[in-house]
């Protein structure tokens, strides 16, 4: 669907919600966890535990007696002594024998009186202790995971800042803005190759230590870049693919590390490791949404890409709280089963390739990701035409990050089980008309309804993003569908990338639709038709819906791939 009319179906926004932000990796380890159940927790061992003869439960861990045989008599406020029996903790559904210890004295509280608390109370009560114990159960290498994702969350901060030092620095025009930040997302294009290379070829002894550390100096140098050096649009994009060079690479690599760690804990905990790697990239997108306008009208661009450089420096110093262990020299060296993975990794795409229920969504994939966007051109439109400052477009991006949220919510709790061709053609007609209401904002009719400009743009970008998401997620849906069993880590990585090509495809023709009908940074009289053109042009790959008729409920085996192929 053209970003234009969705909001978020362009790769930087893609990585701004979800930040497309998924490997190959995470995406394999996440799927299975789509259908999971709820595990019942472990029972406890009762060979460690001492509880009092009365009262015997669950909760006797935090009882008053607990370790009374170790620490008496107790002391405190005035009571009276008393002797009691203390039994091992004992089983009798299993029959076992209760083991009785020596009597001894301790002090026993008598308190004049005693507030029952009520159920919220002791719920609450229970939360907290959970939720501490949650905290203190964090690794120092867990923490690190988690400050990695935020900081990808937080690097939207330099989003605004990029457009902003394009127009009114570099004063580049309309179309080129669009080519250069094309050309900037190419190493998401290749994500596969990331995970490719952190997974086979390790750096100095380390396979997720000494490529976490060196994404963040690359990510760093960029952004140093675009703060003191860059005046010309060749090194604003040499910077700027840098720069998301070192958060597309790191991207794989902390993805990878969670893979790892969730592989040997239970459903539960590796469900929760993810949920929380999630939340800790949304709480820091969301954080950067306002500030990333406030900031550039206050202090300027230059400010902005200085503070941005710092954050990836987070990201570097966390590979030292990475527990690997370095790797044996024979195995650092191992050129021959390098090249003998990437064989099979290679055979085993190309088998999947020439399945038809995989290369044929797959182009649909791509043909609806490519129809052309106008969001540049409305970008210098609203700036130079109706005078919306940084601060204000932050607030935008505030709103439209939390109606992301809500798109993603209203797919899972209402429309995730609406059938695909539904989904898509809905999706499609529904933005087209919605898309179309930019109209009233570039020809004035909503002053003439009373509404401000800003109200105006507002609410429309709101309702268009919460659109554009429910049209993403489908495609999401439709490319995990279609991954055969062990392959999904790599060709889910390769949908993505085939995703991501749509979007500079959708950029690309933007920018020639804009240069052809003469848009420029102050020239807005054929904006009106870019726009329409834009919108219509979204209902192009509807005819092709058919394609989708042959996606199967589960997709091929790697196995039967294999068979296939022989």
């Amino acid at each position: 669907m053209n970003a234009s009319c969705s909001g978020v179906v362009t790769e930087s926004r893609v990585h701004e919600l979800l930040s497309n932000r998924r490997s190959n990796a995470t995406v394999a380890h996440a799927l299975p966890h789509t259908k999971a159940a709820c595990n019942f927790p472990k029972r406890p061992s009762r060979s460690t535990l001492f509880r009092s003869i009365v009262p015997h439960n669950r909760h006797a861990l935090s009882h008053p007696l607990k370790g009374a045989y170790k620490k008496m008599p107790f002391s405190g406020l005035s009571a009276k002594g008393d002797k009691v029996d203390l039994v091992r903790t004992v089983d009798e559904q299993e029959g076992l024998e209760v083991e009785e210890l020596s009597p001894v004295d301790i002090t026993i509280p008598i308190l004049k009186e005693t507030k029952q608390k009520s159920s919220s109370e002791v719920k609450a009560d229970g939360t907290l202790q959970a939720a501490y114990e949650s905290l203190s159960n964090v690794s120092p290498e867990i923490a690190a995971i988690i400050l990695v994702y935020f900081v990808q969350g937080v690097l939207g901060l330099s989003r605004l800042a990029v457009s902003f030092f394009l127009k009114d620095e570099l004063h580049i025009s309309p179309s080129m803005m669009t080519v250069l930040t094309g050309i900037s997302t190419i190493p998401w294009l290749v994500k596969p190759l990331w995970g490719f290379l952190s997974d086979s070829v390790p750096l100095f002894g380390y396979r997720r230590r000494s490529y976490l550390f060196l994404c963040g100096l690359i990510g760093a140098a960029g952004w140093a870049g675009m703060a003191t050096a860059v005046n010309e649009p060749k090194a604003a994009v040499a910077c700027l693919t840098l720069a998301a060079l070192g958060t597309a690479a790191s991207d794989v690599v902390v993805d990878s590390i969670v893979v790892e760690r969730a592989r040997g804990e239970d459903q539960g905990k590796a469900g929760q490791l993810q949920s929380i790697c999630w939340a800790s990239a949304a709480v820091g997108g969301l954080a950067s949404a306002y500030f990333s306008g406030s900031l550039v009208q206050n202090y300027g661009t230059r400010f902005v890409f200085g503070v941005t450089a710092a954050l990836p420096l987070l990201t570097a110093g966390t590979a030292l709280l990475v527990d690997e262990k370095r790797l044996p020299k024979a195995a650092a060296d191992s050129a021959v089963s390098t090249l003998a993975l990437a064989k099979e990794q290679g055979l085993n795409l190309w088998k999947a390739a020439k399945q038809r229920s995989i290369w044929v969504p797959t182009i649909f994939v791509f043909l609806w990701q490519a129809t052309p966007s106008a969001d540049s051109a409305m970008f210098y439109f609203t700036t130079n035409q109706l005078d919306f400052s940084a601060e204000f477009l932050g607030r935008v991006r505030l709103v439209t990050s939390l109606a992301s949220l809500v798109g993603i919510g209203l797919y899972n709790f209402k429309l995730k089980d609406v059938p695909l061709k539904k989904m898509f053609f809905w999706t499609a007609v529904t933005g087209t008309a919605l898309g179309l209401t930019q109209l009233a904002l570039i020809t004035g009719y909503n002053r003439e309804l009373g509404i401000p400009d800003e109200y105006f743009a507002m609410g429309d970008s709101l309702i268009l993003t919460v659109l554009g998401q429910l049209a993403f997620m489908p495609t999401l849906v439709l490319a995990a569908k279609i991954c055969p069993d062990g392959l999904e880590a790599t060709l889910f990585a390769g949908l993505m990338s085939v995703f991501n090509a749509g979007g500079v495809a959708s950029g690309a023709l933007g920018a020639g639709l804009t240069e052809l009908l003469g848009v420029t940074a102050e020239n807005f009289d054929n904006l009106a038709l870019l726009v329409t053109i834009c919108n219509l042009s979204s209902l192009l790959p509807l005819p092709f819906l058919f394609l989708l008729n042959d996606v199967a409920t589960d997709s091929p085996s790697e196995e039967e791939l294999a068979t296939k192929s022989e």
